[in-house]
């Protein structure tokens, strides 16, 4: 059993457990960067080496937010397999899990980059997107309590708020700029530009995220969406809310945030009479024409190919 397991052996499992089975973009980023960046004499085994343990570290930003994520929203499973916490002889344990993973972190930064110029610009990177991440977090949860429905909070602008920062700056900024400070970028100017698609590239990748919860195919997605039951502010109860008449409206807000399933099943055939799946597919399109302006307005002295590759890996995602 999980719970009997030698001390030295728990922390092993905990990495192996939730660290591995995503898509891995956000570690692959930050090499795909790294190698659009520098010149063929920095591509040595050493820097390369150091890109992988960041891009490592990046994986674990991600699973130590996803553990404890999970948990907040009382998820059941995560990459085709039982939340963390649902596993037998875990429970509420996974929370100290979470805060191991994030240590991990640290500790890897440290073996592998402390001799490194660009060493303390990860510290401060790294400890700055974990901030904002958890003001998104925060923020997420306030507007949307379990149990209280309030879908006058469910604004566009707070929406955005969420987004950028609960996903857009972990998820698209920090590897990009991780692998900048590691070429030897480190201008206000340059990562501002960055920050300026990438951030773009976050809001619609948790657009993405909100419909594929609602409408995805478990088997490619890896989980079961629970953004209705849990009361999210999400992109479809947002955008929902502009399309529906008042006796729709009423029907929202008495099947939204509800747990039954035939609650769950109104909700989401309101979804398919307002048009939020056309709804979706012309934000998508928009999106994508947009961040290709986005790239050649402020990508100037940074590879396009960067933000596009990145773009191009996103659209029409289906997990």
């Amino acid at each position: 059993m999980t719970a009997q397991l030698p001390f030295p052996l728990r922390p092993l499992q905990i990495l192996e457990y939730n660290t591995p089975g995503g898509k891995y973009n956000r570690g692959l980023t930050v090499l795909a960067a790294f190698r659009e960046l520098v010149g063929p004499e920095q591509q040595d085994p050493e820097s390369f080496q150091c890109a992988l343990t960041v891009g490592w570290c990046i994986e674990l930003v991600q699973a130590f937010f996803l553990v404890a994520d999970d948990i907040m929203d009382f998820s059941l499973t995560r990459r085709g397999q039982p939340c963390w916490y649902k596993k037998e002889g875990i429970g509420l344990d996974a929370v100290n899990d979470s805060f191991l993973l994030e240590s991990c972190i640290y500790q890897l930064l440290k073996k592998y980059c402390r001799g490194q110029p660009y060493y303390v610009h990860l510290l401060e990177l790294f400890l700055q997107t974990t901030y904002q991440t958890e003001l998104g977090q925060a923020l997420d949860l306030i507007t949307a309590p379990p149990g209280h429905v309030d879908l006058s909070r469910f604004t566009v602008q707070r929406y955005k708020a969420i987004v950028k920062y609960k996903t857009a700056f972990y998820s698209f900024y920090l590897p990009v700029a991780a692998a900048m400070y590691m070429a030897g970028i480190d201008s206000e100017e340059e990562h501002a530009n960055a920050k300026a698609i990438l951030l773009e590239m976050g809001e619609f990748f948790q657009i993405q995220d909100d419909f594929l919860d609602c409408f995805g195919d478990p088997n490619l997605t890896g989980k079961f969406g629970t953004d209705i039951q849990d009361n999210k502010c999400s992109w479809l109860v947002v955008e929902c809310l502009h399309r529906v008449s008042p006796e729709q409206r009423q029907l929202l807000e008495e099947n939204y945030g509800q747990k039954e399933p035939e609650k769950v099943a109104k909700v989401k055939e309101l979804y398919e009479t307002v048009g939020m799946r056309a709804a979706y597919q012309e934000c998508e399109e928009i999106s994508y024409r947009r961040l290709e302006e986005l790239v050649e307005k402020h990508a100037n002295r940074l590879p396009k190919a960067i933000f596009l590759g990145l773009a191009q890996k996103i659209y029409k995602r289906q997990k």
